[in-house]
């Protein structure tokens, strides 16, 4: 991936391109990620912004190279005599005057106690403040974190490296422009979570992407105050991190916009703000929190304290409220729970049944295996020529529904890709995943209905083969395998699999039984189905909550699945 000069009209970003063999990659795929902001968010800047950014292209090779280095590296203040990376080219002092000049970089910075502490060595702090620990009473051998300890309150205002530790000092320098390199972070990655280093240190060709139209329309940020809006989260998400009491952060959470995927990043941080308000003490706050949070576990979370302060009528009336909304299998869980306890407290029925699936159970006794999960050993013991047995867990149905819905999957929404190189939406784990993609969806499960989904997943198989796609793991879905669970599974199995699926991707993308065994024809029952899912539990393991709502669906669903239940053969079995 070459350099482009900064004069060089924008062009398409071709993913994946950097040299791992070249020593200054991560400059390349920096260049690709500050570039792709500046051509496609430029209406997102301010003037001086976009210039700041044309000036980055602007510096030498060797410049770029070490503000990269230096962006990548945690805090802001770095030791210039600490600076060591001879693939610049250049002596560092050289980039460094060239980053000084520019106004990059600060080569006097005033430092507070704590980062000159974290910058310099026991033995260059000792000189400096013997005194201060004589007149305090304490020797020169002081530990470094109780020195600093000690002399917090005596130092409490900035100073610069010469006003603490004289001009022979080594030299510290601090990133100018570190506000607008977190800014081109949020708008490429569209969130802060991810470092430089997840971009700029990876080889971006041992995958391959679906390419994806990025228009205008389609983009995450509509408007600089939305950027603005998702900075001002994050800083409260961070106070919240570093321990400030929920009541003072509560003031600064920035009212709703009009901009659903930054109305689920609001809805989260409430979630976390109620959370930590009831581990403070500060209860009625975090039912405020929680009450004006959207998140899916925010509801029982309310519930939950609502019952710990006993007000059992508030949570009874909510409970039965929300027992009439759509809910996940996880949330109808929770809920039945909380309102059987309820009932007994106010001496009431319970509004929703008892309703426990026993899914179908049989025992197999096995050897020991010498190497191997238990999964491989009851496939291996199962599987016939004519009744092949396959090890999928989470892959299989997730796989036939990617195929399925590819092009639903990777439609080109606001707020759903961020640059060329995602493996999926980002908007995939939110709570309206689905609802901003229900006519495409429909118009998916449409082949279903008319028979033309075997030839469409199968084209899929082809045309797609490689790129990166949340539900299709290609190492395990094979061409027969893909054969063998078209010919076996009905669609209208598919439709029932592939829309639970929808309800809560989340959650739902796990808890699939371990195996599947594909039966021969004269074995297809009356709904056309020849296969059967089969959950493994070794000696000693259980069923967890997710896979026993996914067997009680497939219970219910006349879907067969059972559960193996595997003993190992004693040593003096009989074979």
């Amino acid at each position: 991936m070459a350099s482009r000069h900064p004069s060089a009209p924008p062009q398409a970003l071709a993913p994946g391109t950097a040299d791992l063999e070249n020593p200054l990659y991560y400059l390349e795929n920096t260049e690709t990620l500050v570039g792709w902001v500046r051509d496609h968010h430029a209406d997102l800047l301010t003037a001086a912004e976009r210039d700041r950014l044309a000036g980055f292209f602007a510096l030498s090779q060797p410049a770029r190279a070490l503000l990269t280095r230096l962006v990548m590296r945690t805090g802001e203040h770095f030791r210039a005599d600490r600076l060591n990376y001879p693939e610049l080219g250049v002596a560092e002092a050289v980039a460094l005057t060239e980053l000084i000049d520019g106004d990059w970089l600060d080569p006097a910075p005033t430092l507070e106690l704590d980062q000159l502490f974290r910058l310099y060595t026991l033995p260059e702090l000792r000189p400096v403040f013997a005194d201060d620990l004589a007149d305090l009473g304490q020797p020169r051998s002081l530990a470094k974190a109780r020195m600093r300890e000690l002399l917090q309150a005596h130092y409490p205002e900035p100073r610069t490296v010469t006003d603490w530790l004289g001009p022979a000092a080594a030299p510290v320098v601090r990133i100018n422009q570190m506000a607008l390199f977190d800014r081109v972070r949020l708008m490429f990655f569209g969130n802060l979570r991810q470092s430089w280093s997840d971009f700029v240190l990876v080889e971006l060709g041992h995958q391959r992407y679906e390419t994806v139209p990025f228009t205008p329309d389609a983009r995450a940020f509509a408007r600089r105050e939305e950027v603005d809006h998702y900075l001002v989260m994050h800083q409260c998400r961070q106070w919240l991190d570093e321990g400030v009491p929920a009541a003072e952060v509560w003031p600064e959470v920035p009212a709703p916009v009009a901009n659903p995927w930054l109305t689920s990043r609001r809805d989260r941080l409430l979630l976390e703000l109620g959370r930590q308000a009831e581990r403070e003490g500060e209860r009625e706050l975090a039912l405020q929190a929680l009450a004006a949070s959207g998140h899916r576990e925010a509801r029982l979370k309310r519930l939950r304290l609502l019952e710990r302060l006993q007000r059992f009528e508030q949570a009874w009336d909510l409970a039965c409220q929300w027992q009439m909304t759509p809910l996940s299998d996880a949330e109808i869980q929770g809920l039945g729970r909380i309102l059987k306890r309820l009932a007994r407290r106010l001496d009431r029925p319970s509004p929703l049944p008892d309703v426990r699936s026993r899914p179908e159970a049989w025992t197999l006794e096995l050897p020991r295996p010498g190497h191997g999960s238990v999964e491989l050993a009851v496939a291996k013991h199962l599987g016939q020529d004519q009744a092949p047995v396959y090890y999928v867990e989470n892959t299989l149905i997730n796989g036939l529904f990617g195929l399925l819905c590819w092009s639903t999957i990777f439609a080109p929404l606001p707020g759903a890709f961020f640059h060329p190189f995602h493996t999926g939406p980002a908007d995939l784990p939110r709570d309206d995943f689905l609802a901003r993609r229900r006519d495409a969806f429909d118009r998916c499960f449409g082949h279903l209905a008319d028979g033309s989904y075997r030839q469409r997943m199968r084209d899929t198989f082809v045309r797609k083969q490689g790129l990166a796609n949340p539900f299709v793991i290609w190492p395990v879905l094979t061409e027969a395998l893909l054969d063998l669970a078209l010919d076996s599974i009905p669609a209208a199995d598919l439709r029932l699999l592939f829309e639970r699926l929808l309800l809560n991707i989340r959650e739902h993308r796990s808890g699939w039984p371990d195996l599947i065994q594909f039966l021969p024809e004269d074995d297809r029952d009356s709904a056309g189905r020849r296969y059967r899912m089969i959950e493994v539990k070794g000696p000693g393991d259980r069923l967890q909550d997710h896979q026993r709502r996914w067997l009680a669906f497939f219970e219910a669903r006349g879907i067969p699945a059972s559960v193996c239940y595997v003993r190992w053969q004693s040593q003096d079995a009989p074979s």
